[in-house]
């Protein structure tokens, strides 16, 4: 028996050291390294870098519902109007040697429609004409390569103060942080202390938006291709308490419009001109009121720019329900009719606003602001019935208020109201169709579903 034993186990271990040895014989497949994402923290919440690289990406977005309603003008016009906006942002940055390199891309697709919303969207690129319907807009809202100071591409305008802690919804009348396409350098002097110097699109900068009413006896003016971009410079100043701006901008203004001299018949272009905007921003930071809250001011002059004051790029001015706005419009400049000279348009405002947070869910902003608009003794006049016509000078106040409630981060819900007032100072204007308008106010209406993230 221990024989048998014997004689079995030895060949059990025989058997094994075979086996080992043939398996020693065999190739061993090796697996291949795992290479996992890695967190950048370096640049804030949500970044990583790219596999393979230095380079760290974030992308983000946003979704949002507006629903909108605006006191109707007349019966023609729609009452509410609705939006959907979807947004993606694609954000990268690699440190260099020459400082930081930034490539980023924000793309937004938004569909509206309803008389609030007209002339606000664009149909593929194309201005939307009609009152009602339908507008859907495609495009890249920002693009642009920061290396270093450098910036290039497009981005929010070197003009206007994007540190301002605004919170409205709606329009309010001072430069309101506009995309435009930009080839800047800023030069950062330490201590929160920096200062740009940019060319920036003059065409997305053009105001000559007109209603004809009456005979005019003036011709706003019809631009002719741009040959000089806008020239803007800033001087900035970001602190712990807050943060001031002050900026300028150039605008060159040129008449594609012949004019022909009453008295010799003789045919020419009026003479180039050039318009300007200055404008001083500043914000204040509340913590001893509640963590989070702020106040803000911005003041603004232009003088043949007045893209740079009515809220943004060049548009329709107006009150803030929509069918009012094709009545009045920004107008750059006219054509002097008496020696055929570019008048230039003078306009100013002034804006600002407080955020309150009545707790960390829930805040709310409450804003106003008041613009003047001058064209000049030229530009328009008065029949004998009273009613002005061409160009009328007018002012405008608006006021708001808004609450949002933050549920969870990244999701806010919130309503707002508007209130304005616009009043043409030459006289009650009379419209095609026996309408006429005088001071005249009108409010808005809006809730907001957004989410970001």
């Amino acid at each position: 028996m221990k024989l048998m034993k014997s004689l079995l186990l030895g060949s059990a271990a025989g058997l094994a050291a075979v086996a080992g040895a043939q398996a020693a014989d065999l190739p061993v497949a090796k697996a291949a390294p795992v290479e996992y994402v890695r967190v950048c923290s370096t640049y804030g919440a949500g970044f990583f870098y790219i596999p393979g690289t230095e380079t760290c990406l974030r992308v983000g977005g946003r979704v949002r519902a507006d629903f909108l309603y605006g006191e109707p003008f007349d019966r023609a016009a729609d009452a509410v109007g609705f939006r959907a906006r979807g947004r993606l942002n694609i954000d990268t940055r690699t440190a260099t040697a020459y400082g930081l390199l930034r490539a980023y891309i924000r793309y937004e697709i938004t569909r509206s429609s309803g008389t609030p919303f007209q002339g606000v969207g664009l149909a593929d690129g194309v201005p939307f004409p009609v009152a009602g319907g339908i507008v859907t807009n495609s495009q890249v809202q920002q693009a642009f390569v920061q290396f270093g100071g450098l910036t290039a591409g497009r981005v929010v305008s070197f003009f206007s103060n994007a540190d301002l802690p605004t919170g409205h919804m709606g329009t309010l009348r001072f430069d309101d942080a506009p995309d435009v396409t930009v080839l800047g350098y800023t030069f950062s002097f330490g201590n929160g202390f920096s200062a740009t110097l940019a060319l920036e699109d003059g065409l997305e900068r053009r105001n000559n938006v007109f209603a004809p009413f009456g005979v005019l006896p003036v011709d706003p003016i019809t631009y002719a291709g741009q040959r000089v971009p806008d020239v803007v410079a800033n001087i900035k100043y970001a602190g712990t308490w807050g943060g001031a701006q002050l900026s300028g901008a150039v605008h060159q203004v040129r008449s594609n419009d012949l004019f022909v001299d009453p008295i010799t018949g003789f045919t020419d272009f009026p003479d180039t001109e050039y318009g300007f905007a200055v404008s001083a921003t500043a914000h204040v930071n509340l913590p001893f009121l509640a963590p989070g809250d702020a106040a803000w001011i911005a003041a603004t002059y232009t003088r043949g720019a007045t893209a740079y004051v009515s809220g943004g790029n060049a548009g329709l001015a107006s009150s803030p329900f929509t069918a009012l706005s094709p009545r009045f419009g920004f107008v750059d400049a006219f054509i002097n009719p008496v020696n055929g000279d570019i008048d230039l348009t003078d306009a100013w405002s002034v804006a600002g606003g407080i955020r309150h947070y009545w707790t960390p869910q829930i805040r709310s902003n409450l804003f106003a602001s008041y613009l003047r608009v001058e064209f000049g003794g030229n530009a328009g006049g008065v029949t004998p019935g009273g009613f002005a016509t061409g160009l009328s000078d007018f002012n405008e106040l608006r006021i708001g208020a808004n609450v949002f409630w933050q549920p969870v981060s990244g999701l806010d819900l919130g309503v707002e109201v508007i209130y304005a007032n616009l009043d043409p100072r030459n006289g009650r204007i009379l419209f095609p169709g026996g309408i006429s308008v005088g001071n005249e106010a009108g409010w808005e209406g809006r809730l907001r579903v957004q989410r970001d993230f």
